[in-house]
């Protein structure tokens, strides 16, 4: 026998022995959303709880709630069957067929991939290395019919997690790669150590190409504010933490301003849901230098009050730094729409936004040539209003409607600057006809698409409605990831028992169904950029190209993606396989960090993007 089956066997025997001796004790009934020792189905009654504690005792915490978890797991799929959730993903892929012979791929794109996730993409950063991270919670449910995340749980399971996914690897298990959140004591009174319940916090990039996400969940009262705050690099692939914030936010919002500092507001405080938080804070705090190189490590940096407050009566608002170098906050009520100078730290009123409150819904920079963005297109968020809205020059104008209103979609930005819709509902996780499938109103899962002029039409429908918690964002090669709302992911599992419990579609847009070879882009400086200055990169069909473009990485969360931005580059001259290039006006116009350089051909057909990093100390 080897040392592995000895060790195995002995387990098994002490373990038994445990549970024997358990049944001779009394054991306290567990308490309310105490789920230090499991999930509930492991917790319900005194034996359980006794189980769960010998359990533990021979095996370990870790590996006790591990199964303890998969027992729960192996309850919820007794009452949401495999071959219910089988069926409804079969459903989903024949009825997507079905309406996308309609879209020749050339003039619509197409839908070409779907494979499974181990992370439901709640958050996701487009990282300078050309991986994503992804990140959420810890399921505590199987079944699509409760509350997968945990919310309002208190203690152990009210943990984060996060992983990469890595293009360049495929779509099998070995492209991704867990990277866990620190651990860290919330203050809940439990005392238990847990990966970090980031979820639902907000997030943006700093100039070193750093990933910085402020809040999260810190349990019970419907779910309250976390004051923690991370950076995560993608350059060494690691978690480091700075001090708490003054308050805790869940659902607050950040972006980077013109000298790379960020601004983060609202969310829900510590005192719980209901209690969104006026401060407004800044990081890193003034005196400090901002992160700037790719070893300039901000770990244990503090944040700083702003003077002005944000009193938004809703969490997630929308936050863009315009070419004017100024930060708009465009909030969930018409009312409440405003401007904030990060230099006088000061907040000033905007305009009424012509239609009422929006829930979860989309909000772009539109394009604007060579220089960064002067105006928002806000639109979504309300499945009533199909309208979109765009503020320019501080006034509100009513733009093109889109087909039909819809809530909880995300809008990006194409390397061409045409714009593309995914996701959406009616409601929260509702597609028309109740949350599940497979009877969800197909339209939800229509894409839509909008030209250089402002036209919109519609697009190829995606695999699964995705509502609350979905996202997407653009990679490299010009394709588009979309992923999320966990309830539909675990709805149509293939495999609920495998722990990849997301699924992951990737779009190709109609620039990469065009026939013939794509532009190259065979090099860019390795170095800092100036803004207002030429630079020249490398392509062997240097003639054949019409426009070079900067593209923002995007991340994103509940439909906030405060940092998308397109711009053009002047293109001043073609030599051989040399094109001169000019970067951005200036830091208001594209803030310091790293963009994605595409080059495209007359046709609007993109190279693979190369990484470039804009502004010098």
């Amino acid at each position: 026998m080897s040392r592995t089956a000895s060790r195995s066997a002995a387990l098994s025997a002490a373990l038994a022995a445990a549970l024997a001796a358990s049944a001779f004790l009394s054991a306290p009934p567990a308490r309310a959303h105490d789920t230090g020792s499991g999930t509930g189905s492991s917790t319900g009654s005194g034996a359980g709880h006794g189980h769960a504690e010998a359990e533990a005792a021979v095996i370990g915490a870790d590996h006790a709630r591990a199964h303890a978890e998969r027992r729960g797991a192996a309850a919820d799929a007794a009452r949401y069957t495999q071959a219910t959730r089988t069926a409804s993903l079969d459903a989903l892929a024949k009825s997507q067929a079905a309406a996308n012979t309609a879209h020749a791929a050339a003039r619509d794109g197409r839908f070409a991939e779907y494979f499974p996730s181990p992370d439901f993409g709640v958050h996701l950063a487009q990282l300078p290395t050309g991986k994503v991270l992804l990140f959420s919670f810890e399921r505590v449910e199987t079944d699509p019919t409760k509350e997968t995340g945990p919310t309002d749980r208190i203690g152990r399971t009210n943990a984060g997690r996060a992983f990469l996914w890595d293009p360049a690897k495929g779509t099998g298990a070995r492209a991704f790669k867990e990277v866990r959140p620190p651990t860290v004591l919330m203050p809940d009174s439990t005392f238990v150590p847990r990966p970090a319940p980031f979820f639902c916090a907000g997030h943006a990039f700093l100039p070193n190409g750093m990933l910085a996400v402020f809040g999260g969940n810190a349990g019970g009262k419907g779910g309250s504010g976390a004051k923690l705050s991370f950076v995560f690099d993608p350059w060494t692939e690691t978690w480091f933490r700075n001090r708490d914030m003054s308050v805790g936010r869940w659902y607050p919002s950040v972006v980077t301003g013109a000298d790379g500092r960020q601004t983060i507001v609202s969310g829900q405080s510590e005192r719980g849901t209901g209690t969104p938080t006026p401060v407004v804070e800044r990081f890193p705090a003034k005196g400090l230098p901002v992160p700037w190189r790719p070893y300039d490590i901000p770990a244990g940096l503090p944040v700083e009050r702003f003077r002005a407050d944000a009193p938004f009566r809703n969490d997630y608002p929308h936050l863009f730094s315009l070419r004017d170098g100024q930060i708009y906050g465009l909030g969930r009520d018409a009312d409440q729409q405003w401007r904030f100078d990060p230099v006088a730290e000061t907040r000033t009123g905007l305009p009424r936004r012509p239609a009422d409150f929006r829930g979860y819904g989309s909000a772009v920079p539109l394009p604007a040539g060579l220089r960064g963005p002067d105006s928002v297109l806000v639109l979504g968020g309300d499945p009533h209003d199909p309208n979109t809205y765009r503020l320019a020059q501080g006034r509100w104008s009513t733009e093109e409607p889109r087909a039909f209103g819809r809530t909880q979609d995300d809008t990006l930005i194409l390397p061409d600057a045409t714009l593309l819709t995914v996701n959406g509902s009616l409601d929260t996780r509702d597609y028309g006809h109740g949350p599940f499938n497979p009877r969800a109103d197909l339209k939800y899962r229509q894409t839509e698409l909008r030209d250089a002029r402002g036209h919109w039409r519609l697009g190829p429908a995606q695999r699964l409605p995705r509502g609350y918690h979905s996202n997407a964002l653009v990679i490299p090669d010009g394709r588009v990831m979309v992923t999320g709302d966990e309830l539909q992911q675990i709805a149509n599992d293939p495999d609920i028992g495998d722990r990849m419990d997301g699924s992951i579609e990737i779009y190709e847009p109609a620039y990469l169904h065009q026939g013939g070879a794509r532009p190259a882009l065979d090099r860019v400086p390795g170095g800092e950029l100036a803004y207002d200055a030429p630079f020249e990169v490398r392509s062997r069909t240097a003639s054949a190209v019409r426009r070079a473009v900067l593209l923002a990485p995007t991340t994103v969360t509940h439909a906030v993606n405060t940092s998308q931005r397109h711009l053009e580059l002047a293109v001043t001259a073609v030599r051989a396989d040399a094109l001169t290039l000019r970067t951005p006006p200036g830091a208001a116009d594209a803030p310091p960090g790293y963009y994605m350089l595409f080059l495209l051909d007359g046709r609007g057909v993109p190279s693979t993007a190369q990484w470039v990093k804009l502004g010098r100390r």
